[in-house]
């Protein structure tokens, strides 16, 4: 990442699918393991549950003077509308991540779909963590903090008892995303990835 540049990503998708629980999970993971700056916010459609939800995480190497996000770097989508409703704010260069299981539809070729709750339902066994699936292939994907941190700031968010089904979940998702070929997404979209993670 560049000095001083912002990076964006926004979880979005419907009430009670857990996204504002990833978000928080990556934004601690940033803020408590990394020397980078994070904030993190959310909002909610008119219905708590089922409704269109977001939340975002903006990581900056300065301080960070606006906190929501402006032009996103990756977009995390986990239901058609949330994928129709947010992927204009995408940045050109900027990639959009989709739950193959909900979202049919993509509006660009700069995309990545992924079967996170088909993942959760089969491999894992609970439909619920398919957030926690998708957070691994987050974290991978963006770059932005070490996979290490992620799980750390994991379980230490997770109710008691459940630390090991979230872990096999966040590593699902970080497997799944390396099998991706990188060399087909946009090399603006990976500028900044390296092997390091």
């Amino acid at each position: 990442m560049k000095s001083d540049e912002r990076y964006e990503i926004r979880f979005s998708g419907s009430g009670g699918q857990g996204i504002i629980t990833a978000a928080v999970v990556i934004a601690d993971a940033v803020g408590s393991f990394s020397n980078k700056y994070v904030c993190q916010t959310q909002s909610y459609g008119p219905e708590a549950r089922g409704g269109k939800s977001k939340a975002e995480v903006v990581i900056s190497d300065s301080p960070i003077d606006y906190p929501k996000a402006l032009s996103v770097n990756l977009l995390l989508a986990m239901t058609q509308t949330a994928c129709d409703a947010y992927f204009f704010d995408i940045k050109p260069e900027g990639l959009l991540v989709v739950d193959s299981s909900l979202v049919q539809q993509l509006p660009t070729s700069r995309a990545v779909s992924i079967p996170f709750t088909r993942i959760a339902r089969e491999d894992i066994g609970r439909e619920l963590v398919a957030n926690m699936v998708a957070l691994g292939a987050v974290g991978y994907l963006c770059n932005q903090v070490s996979l290490e941190s992620l799980e750390q700031a994991l379980l230490s968010r997770v109710p008691k008892g459940t630390e090991q089904m979230n872990s096999e979940a966040l590593q699902a998702g970080i497997e799944e995303a390396k099998r991706i070929n990188l060399d087909l997404l946009p090399r603006s979209v990976l500028s900044d990835w390296d092997d390091e993670l």
